[in-house]
């Protein structure tokens, strides 16, 4: 384990102690990786970054994450990064939800390159969420690995030591988790009888 990971644990390991308070420490500590997460996600609701911009989902994701904290223990650093990489799709899917809804104000308009106003139905990334929800389906050891590797950023290294396993390990269950939403979605795609 790194010095980070083991910063975080540690943390973690003061809190399943009785020590509630230092989540607000976590949560510093974290801040940073949480950025770029939020701002990764918001990448891929390439439609909501007119409405919304990294801070302001992190800010709503980070607020989650702590209400969150008051009744769910993470015991481990992959567990907390799995309960914040939750929160961050939560909160970028309700945003969606909320700006693209049938009341939302992006509902029904996009601003041309010009600034000129065209009335088109918003289109929420369906492409995003429906990969969002792939990855919820995947066995816990699975999504686990494509959180840490493709939405964290980590490598495979950094993932291994954040789940106490080895690189082989891995590399395995990143090779196994894409197999299977590749399945999932070549599934998707075939024509139904």
């Amino acid at each position: 384990m790194n010095s980070s990971t083991t910063s975080l644990q540690r943390l973690l390991d003061d809190a399943s102690n009785g020590k509630p308070q230092v989540y607000d420490e976590l949560l510093r500590h974290a801040c940073e990786r949480l950025r770029l997460l939020a701002r990764k996600r918001l990448h891929g609701f390439s439609d909501l970054r007119r409405w919304a911009d990294t801070d302001d989902v992190l800010q709503q994701a980070m607020l989650r994450l702590h209400k969150s904290l008051a009744e769910v223990r993470p015991p481990t650093v992959a567990a907390f990064f799995g309960l914040a990489a939750l929160q961050i799709r939560r909160e970028l899917l309700d945003l969606s939800k909320s700006v693209f809804g049938p009341e939302g104000i992006g509902a029904n308009h996009h601003t041309d390159g010009d600034g000129s106003i065209v009335t088109e139905q918003a289109v929420m990334p369906a492409s995003w969420e429906r990969f969002n929800e792939l990855t919820e389906s995947l066995p816990e050891d699975e999504r686990q690995v494509v959180e840490l590797l493709f939405i964290h950023e980590m490598t495979q290294e950094e993932a291994a030591g954040v789940l106490g396993v080895s690189l082989r390990t891995v590399k395995r269950r990143w090779l196994a988790a894409r197999l299977r939403l590749g399945e999932l979605l070549q599934a998707e795609q075939e024509p139904h009888p």
